[in-house]
């Protein structure tokens, strides 16, 4: 079995806990308005692996991730749910933690033993939430948030330990009336541990002159760490509010 990977970073410290080792996996379905990895959209592109000759990359380093473990993302890397699966199943063997980023657009009920079976050999789920309302939702990525939200119902069945990461983007994100529906909505879990909240920031532009494809977002200012502060202060609000 052979997965497609865009990138791997060896000692990662923003993609779970501990220091990681972070896969980032080619191929994603959605178009996010401001995603700053556009070279990841396609799927049969980057370098062709398999799961054991990642993991011989990572236990080289072994000892630098007693207190973190391995994640993958992406692009979308439930795109490659069963190169995931088997990449997941060989570090658990090796007594390695492992997360999974993801946006949870791939979820699909129809095919619950594809994703038991790597839940079974998943730590962490850190799931992005794009926007919480269905329409903003396409609007910003293509897709409705249906599955997502779906996705994250599962979670709590199965008692998954989830993050929640949540991109504040100035004009569409960071709103009050949306960052408290989204709170009152996070409320109801008990699986999530973390609420990580990303100011939106336009350091992939860059990217997308190189590729010669618009940037969609152009003119849309950065937003600031206040601002993400009083982002997380209101979902909070909504959170343990009686």
């Amino acid at each position: 079995m052979k997965g497609y990977v865009h990138s791997i970073e060896s000692f990662g410290t923003l993609d779970g806990p501990g220091v990681r080792f972070v896969v980032f996996l080619q191929g994603c379905p959605m178009r996010c308005l401001y995603c700053h990895n556009p070279d990841t959209w396609a799927k049969h592109a980057g370098t062709e692996y398999e799961p054991q000759e990642i993991l011989d990359k990572m236990v080289r380093n072994l000892p630098f991730y007693k207190t973190g473990g391995i994640t993958v993302t992406g692009g979308e890397p439930l795109m490659q749910i069963d190169f995931l699966t088997e990449l997941f199943k060989l570090s658990k063997e090796k007594g390695i933690h492992t997360a999974l980023d993801t946006s949870g657009i791939t979820f699909n009920k129809e095919s619950l033993v594809r994703f038991d079976a790597l839940m079974d050999v998943c730590d962490l789920v850190m799931l992005d939430i794009k926007h919480i309302d269905k329409n903003e939702h396409k609007k910003l990525t293509g897709f409705s948030n249906e599955s997502v939200l779906d996705f994250l119902d599962y979670l709590e069945k199965k008692s998954k330990r989830v993050w929640i990461r949540h991109v504040i983007v100035p004009q569409i994100t960071y709103d009050e009336k949306y960052l408290l529906s989204l709170g009152k909505h996070l409320k109801n879990y008990s699986c999530i541990d973390k609420i990580d909240i990303l100011p939106y920031h336009t350091l992939g532009v860059s990217k997308y002159e190189d590729l010669g494809i618009d940037y969609p977002l152009k003119g849309v200012p950065q937003l600031t760490k206040s601002d993400a502060q009083r982002a997380l202060e209101i979902i909070n609000s909504a959170i343990y509010s009686n």
